[in-house]
């Protein structure tokens, strides 16, 4: 497989990427191809010790980079030169197998879509966020593509989520679920009311609305969500995680017997914190695309970057994009039906 890096994304320049790009040279049999500015990316690896280019990397020149708080759509016109951009466009082209970037989540979303282009039938990509829990991970989308969803976008985020957990956790069957205020199906907003009958023609494990208390549980393998939900969801879940190893950390380190007590569990901690990190998995891949394309958050290290280049792989290899391009087809008519209904109910 070759993977293509966009080297300028993340919030720490070359450094992360670079050095998660090394360690995949090292210990995967794929090829990363590091597209930014030559210079640069050459200067980084001589500061590494590399006066060539290492086995299994390579370099596509990229004169221009995606700011990370800039517009989307701006970004991608008026850059068409950025390394995301031309990581995209290399596995367009065939010249890659997957692309990842831990850059503006937006334009990334822009480029995957203008430069790999969706796979037939699907309304709109989402972003596919596998999360930690207590048992088997559960993927939550969509995780901040889509502020504002229609039915039909959960119907084939759904689709897509199910197909993603078949390839990645061989889960046969997996279980979805939709966001809710509660389990009961007369509860929710509109979107909910409006989803809830055509999920269950779709031939899923589909168990009913679930509640936010039930992502860190793991009992649900999918969780569907407009972005505007699913990205609350997972910062905060983010976010609670961080906290409460902080406020763990404190309260051991306040106390000599409670450092001792931490000495003993050290092995149990250790666990625990690769169990509950998200870099095990890397990034978010962009469930619609006609491609592998993976996201990766901003603060990104360079274990992550390894992940996502390592998981991208696995996707690529696999028969994931087919498989759903071939479930599209099937469910064409139930989706070409919801399309109309949305278009006859706009003023």
């Amino acid at each position: 497989m070759r993977i293509a890096l966009d080297v300028n994304g993340g919030d720490f320049g070359l450094a992360p990427n670079i050095e998660g790009a090394l360690k995949a040279a090292k210990e995967l049999p794929h090829e990363i191809i590091l597209v930014g500015r030559e210079a640069q990316i050459k200067e980084e690896l001589r500061r590494r010790g590399y006066e060539s280019l290492p086995e299994k990397l390579s370099i596509v020149n990229a004169t221009q980079e995606i700011a990370m708080d800039g517009e989307a759509v701006e970004e991608y016109k008026s850059k068409p030169d950025a390394s995301m951009s031309v990581a995209a466009g290399l596995v367009h082209d065939g010249k890659a197998d997957a692309f990842v970037s831990a850059g503006n989540s937006g334009a990334m979303m822009v480029a995957a879509t203008f430069k790999m282009k969706r796979i037939k039938g699907v309304v709109r990509p989402a972003i596919a966020a596998l999360l930690p829990t207590s048992s088997v991970p559960t993927l939550l989308l969509d995780a901040g593509a889509n502020m504002d969803c229609k039915p039909v976008n959960l119907l084939q985020f759904a689709v897509m989520g199910s197909m993603y957990m078949k390839t990645l956790l061989k889960i046969e069957n997996p279980s979805v679920g939709i966001f809710s205020i509660g389990e009961e199906e007369c509860k929710g907003n509109a979107l909910v009311h409006e989803t809830l009958p055509s999920l269950k023609k779709l031939g899923l494990n589909f168990i009913g609305p679930v509640e936010g208390r039930d992502l860190p549980t793991g009992e649900t393998n999918v969780i569907l969500a407009d972005g505007f939900v699913g990205n609350i969801a997972l910062k905060l879940y983010e976010g609670t995680a961080k906290a409460v190893f902080g406020m763990l950390k404190e309260r051991i380190m306040s106390n000599i017997g409670y450092k001792l007590a931490a000495l003993c569990l050290k092995g149990v901690f250790k666990s625990l914190k690769v169990k509950m990190s998200a870099d095990i998995y890397g990034g978010a891949p962009l469930l619609g695309i006609d491609g592998i394309a993976m996201v990766c958050h901003g603060s990104a290290n360079s274990e992550a970057i390894f992940n996502a280049l390592r998981v991208s792989a696995d996707l690529a290899a696999s028969d994931m994009v087919a498989s759903v391009k071939r479930r599209m087809e099937e469910l064409k008519p139930l989706f070409e039906s919801l399309k109309a209904e949305t278009h006859a109910e706009t003023p």
